[in-house]
């Protein structure tokens, strides 16, 4: 759900970009300031989470009989471990590092993408769903449907956003009902498969490690920083193979706009802003869309370095 510059307008851009901003902001206060647990084990995990949600995502999977593919966001996952304000935190961090390393996603779209992956799924959706639905329930079927539900709310929600956002641009090639009638049901689909996946990761931390859970009551039952090597190891390894397993099919968006223009190009805009961000754009990726074998390793590091980053920031506040 990575949107392109060419999908959005400069007043859309700075828009997006300054709610963006202040999400960001307010998220690092909250953390810093009311969450005392963030200088124990919630900072060392958001990098370690942030990295296995960057690898994670790098798994596209096909979807049946649509000729797409979709991945999974992670921000439902992130919020249950570390809380919406971190959660949405860490994957904004992977959806920065996406952005400027690899060129996955526009820099002028960076606040859309955020709003669309992170704020949607960690501040709205979970905070709504996932926490009334599991409120006083420890049933596995009870806490597997609520991963599920939010994770498919998530997605429906982000891709409204898209087609509201490329409407309010005045992308005149991808008429609101004809383009949200592509985007609504392959993200349905695609949330399914992330909400299986989430359920399936969220199911596991109950059994073995429950004091991992952000609203656990759980006593710590092993030190966490075994949890965190583990984790860091399987970053690496899901990472290491993504490029091999993954589906080459068009993503959910990729699919909706082909499918809405017919296979005819976007025209890319001429404003002077995106000019300058593609330049900026340019200069920052390294390995656009992951093109060297070690693109995937690449970006864990980069993810755990820019988490350790946040980690700095919020100690301070």
């Amino acid at each position: 759900m990575h949107m392109s510059d060419t999908l959005i307008s400069p007043a859309v851009a700075v828009a997006t970009s300054i709610v963006a901003a202040a999400l960001v902001v307010v998220a690092t206060r909250k953390i810093g300031r009311e969450n005392s647990r963030a200088t124990t084990h919630l900072v060392p995990l958001m990098g370690v989470m942030g990295a296995l949600v960057f690898a994670a995502q790098m798994l596209n999977f096909a979807i049946p009989a649509t000729g797409s593919s979709g991945h999974i966001v992670g921000g439902v996952l992130l919020a249950a471990v570390l809380g919406e304000w971190a959660g949405f935190l860490t994957l904004t961090s992977v959806i920065i590092v996406q952005c400027l390393l690899f060129a996955d996603g526009g820099l002028m779209t960076l606040g859309c993408n955020v709003l669309n992956m992170a704020a949607l799924s960690c501040l709205v959706a979970y905070p709504l769903i996932f926490k009334p639905l599991i409120h006083n329930h420890n049933s596995p079927s009870r806490w597997a449907a609520a991963s599920i539900a939010t994770s498919i709310t998530a997605l429906a929600m982000g891709a409204l956003a898209v087609t509201i956002e490329t409407e309010l641009s005045g992308i005149t090639a991808l008429p609101y009902g004809r383009f949200l009638s592509f985007m609504l049901p392959i993200h349905l689909l695609i949330g399914i498969g992330e909400g299986l996946a989430t359920a399936a990761v969220i199911a596991s931390l109950r059994r073995y490690r429950p004091d991992l859970l952000f609203d656990s009551t759980e006593p710590t039952a092993r030190p966490r920083t075994q949890f965190i090597a583990i984790t860091v190891v399987a970053a690496l390894l899901v990472a290491s193979v993504a490029g091999t397993v993954a589906s080459s099919r068009p993503d959910g968006l990729e699919w909706s706009i082909e499918r809405t223009t017919a296979g005819v190009e976007i025209a890319e805009s001429q404003s002077p802003l995106h000019h300058r961000a593609a330049r900026i754009q340019r200069t920052t990726a390294l390995l656009p869309d992951y093109e060297a074998s070690m693109a995937g390793l690449v970006g864990v590091g980069a993810t755990l370095a820019v988490g350790y980053g946040l980690s700095l920031l919020i100690r301070r506040r």
